[in-house]
């Protein structure tokens, strides 16, 4: 695992209080305890999700409701752990919620609620919705003139067995949402595969496309941070098949 520290992109991150640590993410998830059941779903996007807040995403908790900022969508919403423990190290909310996940009164439920988490763009959980939203987004976004907020979407690989995401990625090429940026997790975990592997049924609709480990933090910068003039661009993490 490549665990680098470096300044953020843009110079997102200057209202935090404190500097986040990739090493205090395990401390911060220990924290969450409680009935989850989908913790190795929350394990495979920590590393992805740190790069993306760290270094890449333009947006603070200072500024959830500028207009102005980049959009994150977890459509992986099923195993929360890693984004709560990611958000609350830079300061979207303190960790003294983080305790609580789960339970009654927590905000932090099993699946995030756009409502309830400071950050969190959408409610998700249900597989195949995150995609959509997205090219929803960066439509509507264009609409109001904004064609400088990115949109990235988290999505996992057993979400391409859903034919939403494939309506999704057949309109995004086409239209050019150079705005739109889908990350997968893939860890092995999806019903029926592709030929050819995950990148290329996106760029068979006209997307550009890496595949990269998903452990190593300057290939997923390096990956997330690649040019993609005209075209929505696909990053594919590969991580440890699904135990």
């Amino acid at each position: 695992m490549t665990n680098t520290t470096a300044t953020p992109a843009h110079g997102s991150h200057a209202a935090f209080a404190a500097t986040p640590d990739f090493a205090g993410l395990p401390r911060l998830i220990a924290l969450m305890t409680g009935d989850e059941k989908h913790a190795p779903a929350a394990h495979s996007t920590l590393d992805a999700l740190w790069v993306l807040y760290d270094r890449v995403l333009r947006v603070t908790p200072d500024a959830v409701d500028d207009p102005g900022r980049d959009r994150f969508l977890l459509s992986k919403g099923h195993g929360p752990m890693a984004y709560y423990a990611v958000l609350a190290a830079h300061g979207f909310f303190d960790e003294s919620l983080l305790p609580g996940f789960g339970s009654y009164d927590s905000p932090l439920g099993h699946h995030p609620d756009r409502l309830l988490v400071p950050g969190a763009e959408i409610g998700s959980g249900s597989l195949g919705h995150g995609l959509p939203i997205a090219v929803g987004t960066v439509l509507g976004l264009r609409a109001q003139g904004l064609t400088d907020p990115r949109v990235w979407v988290l999505i996992g690989d057993a979400e391409l067995d859903e034919g939403s995401n494939h309506e999704a990625i057949a309109h995004a090429g086409p239209a050019g949402l150079e705005q739109l940026h889908t990350l997968v997790i893939d860890n092995a975990s999806a019903t029926h595969g592709w030929p050819g592997g995950i990148a290329s049924r996106f760029t068979s609709a006209g997307w550009a496309a890496e595949t990269v480990d998903g452990r190593d933090h300057e290939a997923l910068y390096a990956a997330f941070t690649a040019p993609h003039p005209g075209r929505p661009l696909a990053v594919v993490a590969r991580v440890e098949p699904k135990g």
